[in-house]
């Protein structure tokens, strides 16, 4: 299994903060926001190799911090040929460049590089049962769902069988969190979706496509675990005290 970690955004809601510097390397607790991410996926014996797919602007500053970074899998830089915003390709229409680029057809393991979890990957892998995956989390709150998540609504067996991106009116409290399973027949409905002038940019317009196609699954991670959505910078320095609160604790 590959897996992708998307770190290709321009993320202009944060900025100063990443008008020169992307997203994924901002420190979250001491140590950039990609490497909690890493750690994480670090514990998946079915993954063979991570590709971190970046836009041309901040590829040096990805191998900058890769030169220094020790990893316990093999990690490759993949660039995509996007300088700003204007230009970008989108979130999946980076996915499909990926993977026609590297030859990527089989099972692939997804995720955004501004998510910091402490769910178990191999417990999110563990249930997909061959379906497309997605990892949610459920807020306790729906009020904080509206217009600022992908939310997703589940029949009795886990399926999907609505999502929305960002609603005005949220139908549930399930909301998407940037971490997806995609089995070989969903890579390949991806470049069917891309070819089709869907839209390019967030992966849960995909998603909503390809639950029109087959059945994907979502698998709930509670309030007792932790995700952070770091879209904000409200969002991110709560993130980062949190995180460095936990460090004095231990």
């Amino acid at each position: 299994m590959h897996a992708v970690l998307l770190a290709g955004g321009f993320a202009r809601r944060l900025w100063p903060l990443t008008k020169d510097k992307p997203k994924p390397l901002l420190p979250v607790g001491g140590r950039p926001i990609i490497e909690h991410i890493l750690e994480r996926l670090s514990s998946v014996d079915e993954i063979e190799k991570i590709h971190i797919s970046v836009n041309s602007r901040f590829e040096p500053h990805f191998n900058e911090w890769l030169g220094k970074f020790s990893s316990q899998k093999p990690i490759e830089i993949f660039t995509e040929p996007s300088t700003s915003e204007e230009n970008k390709l989108g979130a999946v229409g980076a996915l499909g460049y990926l993977f026609r680029e590297k030859g990527i057809d089989g099972d692939v393991l997804v995720v955004a590089g501004d998510n910091l979890f402490d769910f178990d990957i191999n417990h999110f892998l563990a249930q997909h049962n061959g379906d497309p995956s997605i990892a949610l989390y459920e807020m306790a709150d729906i009020e904080t769902v509206r217009n600022k998540y992908g939310v997703v609504e589940l029949d009795g067996n886990s399926i999907i069988r609505n999502f929305q991106e960002k609603p005005d009116q949220p139908a549930s409290s399930f909301i998407s969190t940037g971490c997806y399973f995609f089995p070989k027949r969903a890579v390949n409905l991806l470049h069917e979706y891309l070819s089709g002038g869907n839209n390019p940019d967030a992966p849960g317009f995909f998603v909503s496509w390809l639950s029109r196609q087959v059945p994907v699954r979502g698998h709930v991670f509670n309030s007792d675990t932790t995700w952070f959505d770091i879209g904000s910078i409200e969002s991110y320095r709560e993130a980062d005290r949190i995180m460095r609160e936990r460090q004095r604790n231990f």
